[in-house]
């Protein structure tokens, strides 16, 4: 669909969001940044992405579409990454809802970088330009530029923020120091991130498109196996560049293209410091903008369309019938 079309049909979503998450009937309930999780007495999980946009630990705003968008373009990355790691999945019955078993989410996001890029507070370039040149146990070499690829594929963890907190960088020694991990569960996760961000660098190629970073998260499910959990290769867990002008935009010192949440992010910074101030309003275009970005982002990925309703319905609503028909409950 032609751009300028998509972002007039989107319009009509622009007040159809799903900003907050009311599933009284459900148990155990936890608000994550993005999503909200409840926990079933039978050790599944039920997880429903909203449609708040979450950067520099905070809130941003809402994006119409997106929790869709995400839970579709995961369901895609799971499909294709199962034979390098076993997932939680379990059934879509929604297309904002995830139901999974249940994990044990190791405290450390296992964060995979190929380029030297990144506006938060703990991506290699913003504590490069600091000076720092050992970072997250890794040696930097001196005069590297922005969006310079790295000499290899490395992994810069985290530690994984629970209950709105903010992550700090962490080094494999620190990980094993602390407790975080065993040693045998740490060379598990690691490799099997390498081997996740391969697939997922040579499928986006295929599609024209570079996987600069991405994150995951893994858990520990009851009989003891290592899981991948939450999201994989979405948007909003990826930077994607556009492959075809890569060189050039690079070569004459502008960002490349790209559709993650860059974008929003980038209009953010340009106003604030999103560490300390608060964050301005952001107006209506550049949130349709940001769903175009999102849904555009789907059907460059995965090669399928992706469908905007002509006529929006309430989407918790929806939500509450389609989760009730699968657990058999009322959530009315």
């Amino acid at each position: 669909m032609d751009p300028m079309v998509k972002t007039t049909a989107l319009a009509a979503h622009y007040e159809n969001i799903l900003r907050d998450v009311d599933l009284p009937g459900l148990p155990e309930h936890y608000r994550g940044k993005v999503r909200d999780n409840y926990n079933l007495p039978d050790g599944r999980r039920v997880i429903v992405a909203s449609d708040r946009l979450s950067a520099f630990d905070r809130i941003l705003t809402a994006i119409p579409l997106k929790g869709e968008v995400l839970t579709q373009l995961a369901r895609y990355w799971f499909d294709a990454t199962g034979d390098i790691c076993p997932n939680h999945v379990i059934d879509y019955p929604d297309p904002n809802v995830l139901i999974c078993r249940k994990v044990e989410i190791l405290p450390v996001e296992m964060v995979v970088r190929d380029y030297m890029a990144g506006t938060t507070g703990t991506s290699i370039w913003t504590l490069y330009k600091q000076g720092r040149r050992e970072m997250y146990g890794h040696r930097f070499p001196e005069r590297m530029r922005e969006f310079q690829k790295l000499p290899q594929t490395i992994i810069t963890p985290t530690t994984k923020a629970f209950d709105a907190g903010h992550d700090e960088p962490l080094s494999a020694q620190e990980i094993l120091d602390q407790g975080l991990t065993s040693p045998a569960q740490w060379e598990e996760v690691s490799a099997r991130a390498l081997a996740l961000f391969a697939r997922g660098s040579e499928m986006a190629r295929k599609r024209g498109l570079i996987l600069a970073d991405t994150k995951y998260e893994f858990g520990l499910a009851p009989d003891g196996r290592i899981l991948l959990a939450d999201e994989i290769h979405t948007p909003d867990s990826s930077r994607y560049w556009f492959l075809e002008t890569f060189d050039k935009r690079v070569a004459a010192g502008e960002k490349p293209e790209s559709f993650d949440k860059d974008f929003v992010r980038t209009w953010v910074t340009a106003r604030c410091d999103p560490y300390k101030d608060p964050i301005p309003d952001i107006p209506k275009d550049i949130v349709l903008e940001a769903a175009r970005i999102y849904i555009e982002a789907f059907e460059r990925i995965t090669g399928q369309p992706f469908p905007v309703p002509e006529h929006p319905a309430p989407i918790l609503d929806r939500i509450k019938d389609n989760l009730s028909r699968s657990l058999g409950l009322s959530l009315k």
